[in-house]
């Protein structure tokens, strides 16, 4: 680099000092967005193909069913799959005003999605990038998107510790984990390197959900242990975390997730359908909604405390006429 610019390149050069703005403000932007968002819940699991997503989207649902404001965001940069099964079909909306925040999907009026699939004028393009690039997307996705007041905010992750669960963590103080397993013990042996990130990241794991926990036969309704059983709630157990329950199998999941409509938060009387709402209400009793709490404003040595609250009485003491202090 120096051979390039004879070695007088200043240490700050335009360049570099509007990286650093632009970096200073999109930070500034992640702040302001997560600050309006009261549990942030990162849907991981080891292993793929045990049925992660479909967790995240019918999670997202059913707590927007129960009247809550939802946001659901993809970070499966290569595999995205939510819109699919939300059966989305919106593209990239133009903000409002220039330089304002992108307005999400709204699949209803409590549920907001963003993935990068409905940001492609293809959607079977393959998302070629490498680690710098998926970060970006993901900080984009809490900057620059209008995510608004939300009760929760699900985070559905590509199976594993990498990239995308890793730049969750650093982006999004605060964001607990919900980890996804089957019972077989190939699917449990990654999910305890899951449960072993969240530790090294030092992130709360709200609870273990054991999916495809038996089968739901399609003639009887009655459900058959195809799998073994009772492998996620061991895991639990062994790391003493709290299991959120175990969700049997069932045609119908496959059937409603290929048509946008999905089955699991729906109100078809199932085992599927009854076991999944015993989890929703776990993680709901676990990570209560409300509003969002404001960090504390402290005060500088040299500041006076009147001054810096937010107290309309000014230097003169408390006047009850005057604010509600």
């Amino acid at each position: 680099m120096s051979s390039s610019c004879g070695g007088s390149c200043p240490s700050g050069s335009p360049t570099q000092e509007a990286q650093q703005a632009a970096m200073a403000q999109q930070e500034n932007a992640i702040t302001s967005s997560l600050g309006k968002i009261k549990n942030k819940i990162l849907v991981m699991s080891g292993k793929g193909g045990v049925g992660k997503s479909t967790v995240s989207v019918n999670l997202a649902l059913a707590l927007a069913n129960r009247g809550h404001q939802v946001g659901l965001m993809d970070v499966d940069i290569h595999g995205p799959d939510v819109v699919r099964m939300l059966n989305l079909k919106g593209g990239l909306e133009v903000p409002e005003t220039p330089g304002g925040l992108v307005p999400p999907l709204q699949y209803n009026e409590n549920l907001k999605v963003v993935s990068l699939e409905y940001m492609l004028k293809d959607r079977d393009e393959a998302i070629i990038w490498r680690g710098p690039l998926k970060i970006q997307a993901i900080r984009q996705f809490v900057a620059d998107m209008d995510w608004g007041t939300l009760d929760y905010l699900i985070i559905d992750a590509p199976p594993g510790t990498g990239d995308e669960p890793l730049s969750v963590a650093q982006t999004i103080p605060g964001v607990q984990a919900v980890v996804v397993t089957t019972p077989q013990e190939v699917a449990l042996a990654d999910v305890r390197k899951s449960i072993n990130f969240c530790k090294t990241m030092k992130m709360e794991v709200v609870g273990v959900v054991e999916n495809m926990s038996g089968l739901v036969c399609p003639h009887c309704n009655k459900t058959v242990d195809i799998f073994k059983t009772g492998g996620g709630e061991k895991v639990a157990r062994e790391f003493d975390l709290p299991f959120l329950g175990a969700v049997p199998m069932d045609p119908q999941v496959v059937i409603a997730g290929d048509d946008g409509t999905p089955y699991l938060s729906s109100d078809v009387d199932s085992p599927a359908t009854k076991a999944f709402g015993e989890v929703v209400q776990a993680v709901e009793n676990r990570l209560p909604p409300g509003p969002v709490v404001p960090p504390l404003q402290m005060t500088s040595a040299t500041q006076p405390l009147a001054s810096a609250s937010s107290c309309g009485c000014g230097d003169d003491g408390c006047d009850p006429d005057k604010c509600d202090c």
